[in-house]
């Protein structure tokens, strides 16, 4: 059975898209769940990056990790390739920013009070006119976000990893993009890989990989992945908390009212 590091309890959260209600509510489960517990060595909340696009408030997601981030050192944001393509697009890459805007990026530019440009818009017009409104210290946060994190025997990243590549050796386009041929991999990676990324009905718990996008922006459904030691449980926005912590099976949570996270984040 995979474990962390000794001492060490990781709330992971699964891909967000814009869904600053569904996080409130999730943290303020996770700073539940944590209470009833004794208190360990240290804490750690990873998102496993895609807070932006899709979602009605991209805008709220960025400016409120960004400010949480500032405060403690508990909070551990990765990059995912939505991040990615925000960044390449506000970079003026021919061609981004229309890739930018298929794959939910207008919903983001929305959420930071302006319009979408239109198809024959002057592309680096339309681009400067977005860096008037999206605040440079959020793209300059975004930019330096790191791609992986890693506790004893569990890497977290967004995508996945490329299979039979060494940790070291992976690249960031498979970080941040590959599927098929990380999903369907069923050998040993060297670690117990958590993502997101790949929406699934529930959390898929695999002998390698461990999935939690549960499709947050269109489902509702916001999940969290909890380890300390051998123990993993699933805490999400769905159905009743389980405070029983040895149980694997996945365990969903009804929403709450908007809360921050308090004291697991310090």
């Amino acid at each position: 059975m995979p474990s962390t590091a000794e001492g060490e309890r990781i709330y992971a959260i699964g891909d967000i898209h814009g869904r600053l209600d569904l996080l409130k509510d999730l943290l303020s489960r996770i700073e539940k769940h944590a209470a009833s517990l004794p208190a360990p060595r240290s804490v750690h909340i990873v998102i496993l990056g895609d807070m932006v696009d899709r979602g009605p408030d991209s805008a709220g997601v960025l400016r409120y990790l960004h400010g949480v981030q500032q405060t403690t050192g508990r909070l551990i944001v990765l990059q995912g390739n939505h991040e990615e393509l925000m960044l390449r697009a506000l970079a003026a890459e021919p061609g981004m920013l229309r890739a930018w805007m298929r794959i939910g990026g207008s919903a983001t530019i929305r959420s930071f009070g302006a319009e979408p440009p239109h198809r024959d818009d002057d592309q680096r017009a339309a681009v400067g006119d977005l860096l008037k409104v999206i605040p440079a210290n959020l793209v300059d946060w975004i930019r330096h976000l790191p791609l992986t994190a890693r506790s004893g025997d569990y890497l977290f990243c967004h995508a996945g990893i490329r299979p039979g590549v060494a940790i070291k050796r992976q690249k960031r386009a498979d970080l941040l993009w590959i599927r098929d041929e990380f999903l369907e991999d069923p050998k040993d990676h060297g670690v117990m890989v958590v993502h997101g990324h790949s929406v699934s009905a529930d959390v898929e718990m695999r002998g390698n990989r461990i999935g939690i996008d549960t499709g947050a922006y269109r489902t509702g459904v916001l999940t969290a992945l909890y380890l300390e030691g051998e123990d993993r449980q699933i805490i999400s926005t769905e159905a009743p908390l389980d405070l029983n912590v040895s149980a694997v099976p996945p365990v969903a949570a009804e929403a709450l009212s908007a809360g921050a996270a308090g004291a697991v984040m310090g």
